[in-house]
This record gives structure tokens, sequence and C-alpha cells, in this order.
């Protein structure tokens, strides 16, 4: 693996964080722990509120936060291993095709591993005759060099 790196200079790892709006979009879950213990406890209790609801806005937010890592032989993302010799080929969904590849052109039985905030993405196609899974799509911000890479490391040309 560490050949690999030294070549491309990239070892296919990413980490999907939220987006800014995302966080922000979970403050009313501070403010809400505090108003629900205010009357109750005062404002120490509204302090202890607040905190509970940033601890869980922070824990729901991290766990949204999944990482991808391509290996020679499997592509990850977050708990889903891909074996990389069941690959057939990689197309990349640019950010005007995404609409189109996750809506009418889907095929129900895709793996799915999209996020909303990140407007590119992968589409892995599979040659499993165990797995009816036809392909998988996956959000990325590199969507050129993680096809490129998917495309050396595996079989597919």
């Amino acid at each position: 693996m560490q050949s690999v790196v030294r070549e491309t200079g990239w070892d296919g790892r990413e980490r999907w964080w939220p987006a800014v709006t995302t966080w922000l979009s979970w403050l009313p879950a501070v403010f809400g722990g505090a108003l629900v213990a205010l009357p109750i406890w005062g404002p120490r209790g509204a302090l202890v509120g607040a905190l509970l609801g940033a601890a869980l806005a922070v824990g729901v937010l991290l766990s949204l936060a999944w990482t991808t890592s391509l290996t020679d032989t499997e592509f990850r993302v977050g708990r889903a291993r891909l074996p990389l010799d069941v690959v057939e080929g990689v197309d990349v969904v640019a950010r005007g095709e995404r609409r189109a590849a996750l809506g009418p052109g889907l095929d129900a039985r895709a793996h799915l591993a999209i996020r909303s905030w990140i407007p590119t993405a992968v589409r892995i196609h599979l040659a499993d005759p165990h797995d009816p899974t036809p392909y998988w799509v996956v959000s990325t911000r590199h969507p050129q060099r993680l096809a490129a890479e998917i495309r050396r490391r595996s079989r597919c040309r």
C-alpha cells in the first residue's frame, strides 16, 4: 500500500464531514435543551440542558461523517466493503448528472452511499453473479481521481 501512495500521492481516503449549514441546523437542539430544563431546574439546569443538546447534536453529526478508503483489494465506505475483483467499470457522475443518476436513471437495486452536501459521485459497476446489486453510487469530492484509482487497482479497464 505504501508504494501506491508514493506513486500517486493519494491513498483513496476521504472523510465526509457534514456541511456547515448542517451543523448550524442543529443549533436549536442546544437552545431546546436549555429551554426544556430552565423552568424545571433553573439557570444551572438550563446550562446542563444546553450541554446535553449540544452533545446530542455532535453525536448525530459525527455519525454522518463517514470515511471512504481504497486499498489494493477493496473499497470501503463506512462499514460497507466492496472487493475490487468484482468491479467491472467506473463512471464519474458530474455535478449536473447527479440528479438524473439518483432519480429516473437509478436502478432500485443499487447501493447508495451519498451525501447531499457533496455534489459529485462515482458509479462503480459490479460483475458479481452472486450479488443482485448492479452498481454502487458513492459521493466523493474527487471523482476523477477516485475513478482512476479504482480502475488502476481493479481488473476493469
